[in-house]
């Protein structure tokens, strides 16, 4: 965790990545600020929900959760998750304008860096995050 993103305390996995991967999660968390900072939504952060598996944790989060695999990259530090449903942003009153513009933001950072051919990315509708692979 630090000024640009939380790292939320995990239950299936543990806050370790590959340094490719750190420095991947480092360069949304400052797209995200350039983008939020234009709207006025200063010092907004992103939370990472999901990032190192084990495989005994992984056969446990398959018994609720269907889109976990078992040859995830999860298991190689690789991959992270990233909520798009909570934001942590420095202001008295979040709208649901806000949000929408919030999760659209990191949804296209996201995109971009797909498209530089830097990460491989997925929504997770029934997990409310973005699935993030490090390339």
């Amino acid at each position: 965790s630090g000024r640009m993103y939380l790292i939320e305390e995990m239950r299936y996995s543990t806050p370790y990545v590959t340094k490719e991967t750190k420095s991947l999660i480092d360069e949304i968390a400052e797209r995200f600020r350039e983008k939020t900072l234009q709207k006025g939504l200063k010092e907004s952060r992103f939370i990472v929900t999901s990032m190192t598996r084990k495989t005994e944790s992984l056969r446990s989060l398959r018994r609720n959760n269907s889109n976990a695999s078992e040859n995830s990259p999860h298991l190689y530090g690789n991959a992270f998750d990233i909520s798009y449903k909570r934001f942590i942003v420095r202001k008295w009153v979040i709208t649901n304008c806000d949000h929408k513009f919030l999760k659209d933001a990191l949804g296209e950072v996201i995109f971009r860096l797909r498209e530089e051919k830097k990460c491989w990315a997925t929504y997770e509708k029934g997990q409310n995050c973005f699935h993030i692979v490090a390339r």
